[in-house]
């Protein structure tokens, strides 16, 4: 998932501020108005926005002469894959799991230990023996179960393994 820039951010916000419920996405208007403090020009975010859907970043839709806009993710699902995305740039990924479980506070690994139950509950657990034809993904060990487990063990939590 591409990281965002400064602008690239704020536009984001925007969108992701925006109620979904209420609305079929804002144009460009709407977000030039929102961006006020800014003082950016009109095709300043014309750009920046049409560079995001670019990115698969937002979807637009045309109505009438103009585009309206919304997020194709939800802020949470981009902050999420920002974080997977960090975990595959090498090394250890139980090692980088390790130190952030170390690293966050009580009431965020209550969050974690929870979220972990809930899977693992509407999980089904891994065979025994993994996948039995002998192909290069029946060879590598099957990483979310893996890093679930290492999640559990981190957060005090017991795993099926």
């Amino acid at each position: 998932m591409t990281r965002l820039g400064d602008l690239e951010r704020a536009v984001m916000d925007v969108l992701w501020d925006t109620p979904s419920g209420t609305s079929e996405g804002v144009t460009v208007r709407e977000v030039v108005d929102a961006l006020a403090g800014r003082e950016l020009a009109y095709t300043t975010v014309l750009t920046v926005l049409d560079r995001l859907a670019g990115k698969s970043m937002v979807r637009r839709e045309r109505e009438g002469r103009a585009w309206r806009y919304r997020a194709a993710a939800s802020r949470e699902a981009h902050i999420a894959q920002l974080m997977l995305d960090a975990l595959d740039l090498g090394g250890s990924r139980d090692a980088a799991l390790v130190r952030f479980a170390r690293s966050v506070t009580g009431t965020e690994a209550e969050v974690l230990r929870a979220a972990l139950s809930a899977t693992s509950e509407s999980v089904p657990p891994a065979g025994p023996t993994g996948p039995t034809e002998t192909t290069p993904e029946a060879a590598q060990p099957d990483v979310t179960e893996l890093d679930r487990a290492t999640w559990a063990r981190l957060a005090g939590g017991a795993t099926d393994r």
